[in-house]
Parts: C-alpha cells; sequence; structure tokens
C-alpha cells in the first residue's frame, strides 16, 4: 500500500469561517471522483484538479477499466501525481470483467493493482451472478495482497452500464435487506467500506427508493458506506438528509461543487447558510 507524501497549503481567505473538516485521511466526509471514463484524463489535466481542489479529494477511481486501455507507464505516473496529494486510487468496479477470464486472471490482476501502487480495488458484480462466499473470498485476497477491498452492492441486477430505466425495470430489483446481509458479510471479513451502486436508487428510475438509503444507513452505519452521487441533485440530497459527513461518490467535474455544500459556503435555495457542523 503506498505512503501519501503530505501536500498542504494555506487557503485563501482563510479568515472566513468554513464548517470544519476531518484530516486525511478521513473517515467520514469522504469524497471519491471519477477519473478517466467520459473524458480522457492526462497528468496535467489531474495535476490542475488536486492542485486547486485536492485537499477536499480523497480517492480518485478509475472507471469502466479505462486504465487497462492506456499506456503503463502513464497509469503510474497518474497515481504517483495522486499519492503526492494525499489522494488514494481505486480500480473502480472492473474485476467482474476479470473474473470472467479465470482465476489466474484475479491474481494477475491484483499483482499488478499492487505493482502500479493502486490502493483500492473494488469488487463489484453488478452484470454477473457470484455467490457471496466467492465474492467474499476475493475480499480475503485482496486485503491478504496488502490493497484497501472495497466491495460494492446494489439493489439493482445489470448496473454499472448507463443501461435504459425501461431495461433495468425489466429486470427487476433485489430485496435491500439482501444487499444488506451481503455488506455485512463483506465487513466481517475486513472490507474498508461499501460501496452502494446508486442504480435502483437515485440513478434509472422513475421515484427515488429513499427508503432503501435509510435502511442501508440505519443497519451499516454513516462511516462504512459510500453512495455513488454522479448528479448534484442527489448529491445535495444525500447532505440535506445526511449532513455534509456523508460518504459520496461523484464525477471529477462535480468537486467544487461538491465541496462548496460540504463546507456551507454556496448551495441551492434549499440549502444555503443550512449546512453546518458543531465542533466543541
Amino acid at each position: 500500500m503506498a505512503q501519501f507524501k503530505t501536500h498542504t497549503a494555506e487557503r485563501a481567505f482563510a479568515f472566513l469561517k468554513v464548517n470544519e473538516r476531518q484530516p486525511k485521511p478521513r473517515t467520514k466526509g469522504v469524497t471519491e471522483i471519477r477519473g478517466p471514463y467520459y473524458t480522457p484524463m492526462g497528468k496535467h489535466y489531474l495535476q490542475d484538479i488536486l492542485e486547486t481542489m485536492g485537499a477536499y479529494v480523497d480517492t480518485l477511481k478509475f472507471a469502466g477499466g479505462s486504465f487497462s486501455l492506456m499506456p503503463r507507464q502513464i497509469v503510474k505516473e497518474l497515481i504517483d501525481i495522486c499519492h503526492a496529494y494525499n489522494v488514494r486510487v481505486s480500480t473502480g468496479g472492473f474485476i467482474e470483467y476479470v473474473l470472467t477470464q479465470g482465476i489466474e486472471a484475479v491474481g494477475r490482476y491484483i499483482q499488478e493493482c499492487k505493482e502500479l501502487s493502486f490502493d483500492i480495488v473494488e469488487i463489484s458484480s453488478g452484470f454477473i451472478t457470484v455467490p457471496t462466499e466467492d465474492l467474499v473470498r476475493l475480499v480475503e485476497k485482496v486485503q491478504k495482497a496488502g490493497l484497501i477491498a472495497k466491495p460494492e452492492v446494489g439493489i439493482q441486477f445489470g448496473s454499472g452500464g448507463a443501461s435504459a430505466v425501461a431495461e433495468l425495470e425489466a429486470e427487476g430489483t433485489r430485496d435491500p435487506e439482501w444487499a444488506i446481509l451481503q455488506a455485512k458479510r463483506f465487513l466481517e471479513a475486513g472490507a474498508h467500506m461499501i460501496m452502494i451502486e446508486s442504480e435502483g436508487i437515485t440513478e434509472n428510475v422513475k421515484m427515488w427508493r429513499t427508503d432503501v438509503v435509510a435502511r442501508i444507513i440505519n443497519a451499516l452505519g454513516l462511516e462504512k458506506v459510500m453512495f455513488e452521487a454522479a448528479d448534484p441533485d442527489v448529491f445535495s440530497w444525500y447532505i440535506k438528509n445526511y449532513g455534509p459527513e456523508v460518504n459520496l461518490f461523484v464525477d471529477h467535474s462535480q468537486i467544487v461543487q461538491l465541496e462548496s455544500l460540504r463546507s456551507g459556503i454556496w448551495g441551492t435555495k434549499s440549502l444555503w447558510g443550512r449546512v453546518l457542523t458543531y465542533r466543541s
């Protein structure tokens, strides 16, 4: 696992009070941003993001296996830039594709992640059906390799590929209790945190399943889950209902807007001036 460097700078207009944030490595109010997927991301682009907003980014997540299309040296350079700003790097949920290529490929994948200095291996199964105990063994294998296992759970089969609402409705959804029980097994096996897939809850649905969010938080606690919220209306709702210290995954283009809400300096009509923390 990478040893992070320290990169701090005094905030401009530091005399103005903002909501206090836990220092890195944070256990609450964690922000994960999407890396290359919808747009390419080179080292200069990434450097710009982290030079300006790196203090508020905890993890950069590659998406859709984008790293497997890039030169190996460039992937390593991007990861090294993240580490210079105390930002962890996640594989995203690519392992379900690797699983289709057999046990040997999984072992080589985890080893390559370690050699490239990834910190987190996300373990997803949105498009495939895998027994929970097999996924638990994957969590243990990742942890044994010295990496952080971050399983993804959700209620929607076929999630993760921006499928149309009608397609996902035809697939149906799982009982939320099933997802909660699966998440508990992963945490018992040593998983660092659980990623909650948004599809079926706040994405590609006609009505948000806010009841599912409440059941997940009630069962697992706020610090042990991260919600995918790649839409301003969604992450605003999470902050409005669960406070600025809810863990969220957003697109990298949304980091400024999200942190403005967390810090309490700006917001929409329903949130402006209403997001507060108390430290005694």
